[in-house]
């Protein structure tokens, strides 16, 4: 164990002795599930969690969920030539989904 792992374990130890980690917030619930941070670098994570925590979607959050929603309803389009409509407005989607990702990733780059 390094020098401070140990320094941190203390710490932990003094806090749970002094009954400062009694009462938080979530304590014995199950952890949140944040299986779509893992291809998130850990300050894009952190930053889409502050955000959801204050209530802001960013809008590539935005334009995920409705081209997924999209898609569930692409599954019932029988009609090829509502199908081939649908195949545009999700190309649509998908792009502008794309170029908010990239604008975010820019951004962040500085």
């Amino acid at each position: 164990m390094s020098w401070l792992a140990r320094i941190i374990e203390r710490q932990i130890l003094k806090a749970r002795a002094e009954g400062r980690l009694q009462g938080l917030d979530g304590e014995g619930e199950p952890l949140p599930d944040r299986s779509g941070e893992a291809y998130l670098d850990a300050g894009e994570a952190a930053a889409f969690r502050m955000m959801a925590e204050a209530g802001v979607v960013p809008e590539e959050i935005t334009l995920k969920k409705r081209i997924a929603a999209h898609k569930a309803r692409m599954n019932d389009i029988t009609d090829p030539e509502a199908r081939q409509v649908a195949m545009a407005e999700l190309a649509q989607l998908t792009m502008r989904q794309s170029i908010a990702e990239e604008a975010r990733r820019k951004f962040l780059k500085g």
